[in-house]
């Protein structure tokens, strides 16, 4: 069970099934990378589940066979809708159509890369989906995860079923963000708010997940043990992240070398974050007991943050990722230290 996997999560689950009974539509909200998604998962697992006393309120029994079912995500009474580009992270296979766009050598078919939103396409069909009937039983339910990623029009499409729900139908916005969400959106859910766990609680999964010294790697993530995980299990272990503010202030581009970019773009924000606590005479959040140079002044640190929030919008970009580390590493040296 996901829960089982992120204990912090029990307690949540427990208030929600016993509350959540009467609403159609919940909006699981918290820091990105406390588990929303699993959370969502669990609750469609207990409201699709079989055994008697999920009937109750209870969580699902994780043996019967629909519980089976969404755990492989193939429930025929369930639609997890995610970006096309997190599809796997999300346990779901590759989608065939736009896996064949652009393959193969001269296909004369144009390349791209998968979405990072969720379109309109995705909410058409789940909006299909609810005015089917249940194939298994009472109920059905649709995951939309992470929900800020919703692009208008989708977000509008979705707003109108929410407004009007058919039967038995449950929606589960899951968010990282959800003051991004349409506010018509957020009036409409039942709010379920999550926090990240306690330090010691984080740390303790983290070792029992096999990473040997978690503590930098969870102040790197702001507190957020599935975060820190995902970087470790990237190759950014503990001394990898203490090297990375030395690597930057000689401009050692080789060194993150193969970082994919919205990784060292979010490295290079939370650096130059770090530099302005430096100035400010503060301690590092991110990078703490490094010993970073005080940046020039806040006014320079305040511009080198504004252009890495310019390269953010680029980091999709099919370009050179050998030529983009490179500027980004460059770029970043040149605007974050002072200069001679």
């Amino acid at each position: 069970m996901v829960s089982a996997a992120l204990p912090w999560l029990d307690a949540p689950l427990a208030r929600t099934l016993r509350s959540a009974r009467a609403h159609h539509a919940l909006l699981v909200h918290g820091p990105a990378g406390v588990g929303q998604l699993g959370f969502a998962l669990e609750l469609a697992r207990a409201w699709l589940c079989e055994h008697p006393a999920a009937q109750r309120g209870a969580p699902g029994c994780g043996q019967c066979p629909s519980c089976h079912l969404v755990d492989e995500r193939s429930h025929p009474d369930l639609r997890l809708i995610v970006p096309e580009a997190q599809r796997a992270e999300a346990g779901l296979p590759e989608d065939g159509a736009a896996a064949e766009e652009g393959s193969g050598a001269g296909s004369g078919k144009k390349t791209r890369k998968p979405s990072r939103a969720i379109l309109i396409d995705q909410i058409r069909a789940a909006l299909d989906f609810s005015a089917l009937t249940a194939a298994r039983g009472a109920h059905k339910v649709v995951i939309v995860c992470p929900a800020e990623a919703l692009n208008p029009i989708a977000a509008n499409a979705l707003l109108k079923t929410l407004e009007e729900p058919p039967g038995a139908m449950r929606f589960v916005l899951a968010s990282g963000d959800a003051q991004a969400l349409l506010p018509t959106i957020r009036s409409r859910c039942q709010p379920v708010a999550l926090a990240a766990p306690a330090r010691d609680e984080a740390l303790a999964w983290l070792r029992g997940q096999g990473v040997a010294e978690p503590e930098p790697l969870l102040d790197a993530c702001g507190g957020q043990p599935l975060r820190a995980l995902e970087l470790q299990r990237a190759g950014l272990d503990a001394a990898v992240w203490r090297q990375f503010p030395q690597w930057i202030a000689r401009g050692d581009s080789a060194a993150v070398a193969g970082w994919p970019l919205p990784v060292l773009l979010d490295a290079l924000h939370k650096l130059c974050h770090d530099h302005a606590l430096a100035t400010l005479g503060a301690p590092g959040r991110y990078f703490p007991g490094s010993s970073l140079a005080p940046g020039a002044d806040l006014a320079r640190l305040t511009k080198t943050a504004a252009w890495l929030r310019a390269q953010t919008h680029h980091a999709d970009h099919p370009w050179s990722a050998a030529l983009a580390t490179e500027a980004l590493v460059q770029g970043t040296r040149a605007r974050l230290l002072p200069g001679p």
